[in-house]
């Protein structure tokens, strides 16, 4: 009986938090199918007349002007490359790096570790500046191989902290059988261990995307409005203008926004789910 009482009241507790989870995203859906008499209401509406207005003033009426940089759908899509790429690489190499840590002996390993981790420390707005200079000293500024360097910088000291993890737990005796085999220790770690860290990349990939897909600072700093490298956290604001804020189309561009990641981490569900408890059963 007390285990079912348990049982019910951590089942409610779950519950509470999806709905608390959930309420500023339905929010914010509805508020991009209002119109702004709707929005502006002192009496938040539930029952009202949608319209996808908002969603049309995020496409210019000159189709031509699609790729210009001052508009939401070329900074979505700056945002889709800058961040699948920094993660790709990211991810690339924090796992070579985790398996280098894992399977052989580094001199001064953890002092290596913890001065990885040490980069992620500090906040990005304490060295946002000395950055600014250097980028703008190397002609990086408002580039894409800028950001995707940066952001491949700042997101490889935790994959290589989250894949050793991950390394750690897939026996060494399966590399040993396939050395044996005549294999060599590059194919052994691409047909044996790869394969079976198969969830911790995906868990991995998931976390650096999401970093990378929110970052703001960065992006507002070493970029500019209109130009070509500027991504959709810094060009949402931009619908505030002298005459008031727009905030439908702010919800508009904002709901687009959760999209990629929310689709992207469904489809990882699985490897996420399996990724809580992988290495719990220790051999």
């Amino acid at each position: 009986m007390r285990k079912k009482i348990y049982h019910i009241i951590a089942l409610a507790v779950i519950c509470i938090a999806v709905v608390a989870y959930l309420i500023p995203i339905y929010w914010i859906f509805v508020t991009s199918l209002k119109s702004p008499g709707d929005i502006n209401t002192k009496i938040p509406k539930f029952i009202f007349q949608p319209t996808l207005r908002n969603y049309q003033k995020l496409i210019p009426e000159d189709r031509s002007q699609l790729l210009n940089g001052a508009f939401y759908p070329r900074q979505l899509l700056n945002s889709i490359i800058i961040a699948s790429l920094s993660t790709f690489l990211a991810v690339s190499l924090g796992t070579l790096s985790a398996y280098a840590f894992s399977r052989f002996e580094v001199k001064g390993k953890n002092d290596l570790l913890f001065f990885i981790l040490s980069t992620r420390m500090l906040p990005p707005v304490v060295v946002v500046i000395p950055i600014f200079l250097m980028y703008s000293a190397l002609g990086l500024k408002d580039t894409h191989f800028g950001l995707i360097l940066l952001y491949t910088t700042f997101n490889i000291s935790f994959a290589v902290w989250l894949m050793k993890g991950f390394i750690d737990e897939i026996p060494k005796e399966y590399e040993d059988a396939a050395l044996v085999d005549g294999y060599t220790r590059f194919q052994a770690f691409l047909k044996v261990v790869l394969p079976q860290a198969t969830t911790g990349i995906a868990a991995t990939s998931v976390f650096c995307l999401i970093t990378a897909w929110n970052e703001l600072v960065f992006a507002l700093v070493l970029t500019e409005y209109g130009g070509a490298a500027i991504t959709a956290p810094p060009g949402i604001p931009s619908a505030v203008a002298s005459g008031g804020v727009d905030w439908g189309q702010i919800a508009a561009a904002t709901f687009i926004f959760l999209l990629p990641v929310a689709i992207f981490t469904f489809l990882m569900r699985k490897h996420l789910l399996r990724g809580v408890t992988f290495g719990a059963i220790k051999r």
